[in-house]
């Protein structure tokens, strides 16, 4: 990487998460915390640190925070209160750089996710509460023309294919006949760029999410329109 501007991962940060899922326990854990530091989180945090510039002149709302806790990079310990998985450890690397006004992870952002298995960009807003999602919604039965142009964005359809959950009934308050009652139905507002395993090693890595992003700008320009916040 020396002479070179980008950030990239590397091989022992895969290595790492790929022990770390064969051994998902915390005694395994503490035991190579020093090698998840070196490996993983120093690595991550590098990328992030990189990201800062690049981030301000594509999207000056939006925040790059190298920070151990609180920042960009989401923990590493599973929340799993709620979950019937108890495995306590996530077994890959998640980046959102969110909008400065962003409460939670619920909230416009970019997303970059890396694991031995799948590598992908992420683009918008996560299963959002019911107040930014009804905005959403509003907008897109009231700006129909908007939202296509938004989605049928030459640069943004190269990159990215819209994705997660949708409703199987139209919400309520929404016309059923509605044009774009598909989009409608959706519950979260993302657009997933899947790259292959070996993306995130390359030396242009981080070239190639900020061409993601770059083009995700209609797409993020439109979400946060609708929730009130500045793009």
């Amino acid at each position: 990487m020396s002479g070179s501007r980008y950030a990239s991962f590397e091989p022992g940060t895969l290595a790492f998460l790929r022990d770390l899922a064969a051994n998902n326990n915390r005694e395994w854990f503490r035991a190579h915390k020093e090698r998840y530091e070196k490996e993983v989180l120093d690595v991550a945090l590098r990328f992030i640190q990189s990201m800062q510039e690049p981030l301000a002149d594509l999207a000056p709302n939006f925040v790059a925070q190298p920070t151990r806790v609180g920042g960009s990079l989401m923990r590493v310990y599973r929340d799993t209160r709620f979950s019937r998985n108890k495995l306590p450890y996530k077994t890959n690397i998640g980046i959102q750089f969110r909008h400065e006004q962003a409460k939670n992870v619920h909230s416009p952002g970019y997303y970059v996710h890396v694991d031995p298995a799948e590598v992908f960009v992420g683009v918008g807003m996560w299963r959002p509460e019911p107040e930014p999602l009804r905005a959403i919604r509003d907008r897109i039965a009231a700006k129909p023309g908007e939202w296509r142009r938004t989605i049928f964005d030459t640069a943004f359809r190269r990159h990215f294919r819209l994705g997660g959950e949708s409703l199987t009934r139209p919400p309520r308050g929404f016309d059923k006949d509605h044009e774009l009652i598909d989009d409608i139905k959706r519950k979260s507002f993302i657009a997933i760029k899947h790259l292959d395993t070996e993306a995130c090693l390359r030396p242009k890595f981080q070239r190639s999410i900020e061409t993601a992003f770059e083009a995700g700008a209609p797409y993020m320009r439109f979400l946060c329109k609708a929730v009130g916040v500045p793009f």
